[in-house]
């Protein structure tokens, strides 16, 4: 469902609505040797979505446990969490918190802060509904939505001294959520 150019609030129940994390995910890649990507997510998250009567009052957060990385190799998933990558013993987190919700025509452009350890930078995401259906199984309207970016892990500290030939700059994030609607 895209928007209408007149929409301006997201077509969802005001009121703060649950992640379900059992089908949502938080997934990435980058370029390894320029040749190949590597693909990733992150297993442990949470999200905040608050929807107001109109999208300046429509808030959305989300936080990211670093360690939690799972490339399906451990030991890249060890040298992640390292001091040299991620540095997870002084960086946990990666967290976002949005500062805008603004229709595009495709669907909307979620703007925010994203913040990794000391860092923090401007992020912007591509943000498209997926749908809203009743879940037979809880009885709850659940909204499918998907966010994708792309960040620059140099800006954020992330292995800052290997060229970018060997890994990447650009990484691309990828972010699959399904929230469900607010009790009555």
């Amino acid at each position: 469902m895209t928007p209408s150019t007149t929409t301006t609030s997201l077509p969802l129940t005001a009121g703060s609505w649950e992640l379900d994390a059992a089908h949502s995910s938080v997934s990435f890649s980058v370029r390894h040797l320029g040749v190949s990507k590597v693909r990733g997510r992150f297993t442990d998250f949470t999200t905040t979505v608050v929807v107001g009567e109109d999208l300046a009052s429509t808030s959305v957060a989300a936080t990211v446990q670093l360690a939690s990385v799972d490339t399906s190799n451990a030991d890249r998933d060890a040298h992640l969490q390292a001091e040299d990558m991620f540095d997870v013993a002084r960086r946990p987190t990666m967290t976002f918190r949005s500062t805008r919700i603004a229709e595009d025509r495709d669907g909307w452009r979620l703007e925010g802060d994203l913040t990794i350890g000391e860092i923090n930078r401007p992020l912007a995401l591509s943000l498209q509904l997926g749908g809203v259906e009743v879940f037979p199984g809880d009885g709850r309207v659940h909204a499918g939505f998907e966010a994708t970016g792309e960040v620059r892990r140099t800006e954020f500290g992330i292995a800052p001294g290997l060229p970018t030939v060997m890994l990447g700059d650009v990484v691309k994030v990828e972010l699959d959520l399904q929230l469900v609607a607010p009790k009555p």
